[in-house]
């Protein structure tokens, strides 16, 4: 089925080192596409003027596969290599760091860069912590107002991700159910698993929630509404946040 989780940083932060009277300062931030990884770099570029230097690393995608660094004028493979090793270390997708420099009169060493330059990623990590990604099965259920309330409150509990409430006439309810175990969820309480999904697929989309894999999503509504309300629909797929 190919990546169902991955991790990435909880928040953007920054840290700084000091190693010989030359400032490290590491700045994390959690990117979508290279565009938006080089348009950090930039920014921080123009923000700190004056520093000497402004290395970078990042790594994008559920599965690591886009991971680029520069080293922007520190000597070959002394700055961004180093960089870009300690995310493969901590295994974090879509994140950029960058590590502005300013030289402090001593001259480190191909050697004493190397560990400056890791140890300040590290120490940027380490600042804003990490959080799992996880791909969910979106589901559409119609449900009536005077149970969506509660419904929305066990299945909570029961660990599916609510991911939205749209209230008209009905409340529409799009719930997230992990991709791992959704083979298991689609078959189980819908006939054959594919006779209820008369939605169309809306595509794979970035958002915010929690929620943990749960079998037979359709049974369990069933279960909680005393069988008052339609079968789920599955409307698309989406990564979402897991702390």
């Amino acid at each position: 089925m190919g990546v169902t989780a991955y991790t990435t940083v909880a928040r953007p932060g920054s840290a700084e080192i000091e190693v010989r009277r030359s400032r490290f300062l590491c700045t994390v931030e959690r990117v979508d596409d290279e565009a938006s990884a080089r348009a950090v770099v930039e920014r921080l570029r123009k923000r700190h003027w004056d520093a000497g230097h402004h290395c970078s690393a990042f790594v994008l995608g559920p599965d690591g596969s886009v991971q680029r660094s520069s080293d922007d004028g520190e000597p070959a493979g002394t700055a961004g290599a180093p960089m870009l090793e300690v995310l493969r270390g901590r295994e974090v997708s879509d994140v950029v760091v960058v590590v502005t420099r300013w030289f402090g009169g001593v001259l480190l060493g191909a050697g004493g860069l190397v560990r400056a330059y890791g140890d300040a990623v590290r120490a940027g990590l380490d600042a804003v912590g990490t959080l799992r990604r996880v791909l969910v099965v979106e589901h559409e259920l119609t449900v009536e107002h005077a149970d969506a309330g509660r419904l929305e409150s066990e299945l909570r509990s029961r660990g599916i991700a609510v991911l939205d409430a749209a209230y008209a006439e009905r409340v529409t309810l799009r719930l997230g159910v992990p991709a791992e175990g959704a083979a298991s969820d689609a078959g189980e309480g819908t006939g054959d698993g594919a006779g209820e999904r008369s939605g169309e697929r809306s595509g794979e989309r970035s958002g915010d929630a929690r929620g943990g894999s749960v079998g037979g999503l359709a049974s369990l509504v069933a279960e909680l509404t005393g069988g008052g309300a339609a079968s789920p629909i599955e409307v698309g797929r989406s990564w979402v946040d897991h702390p």
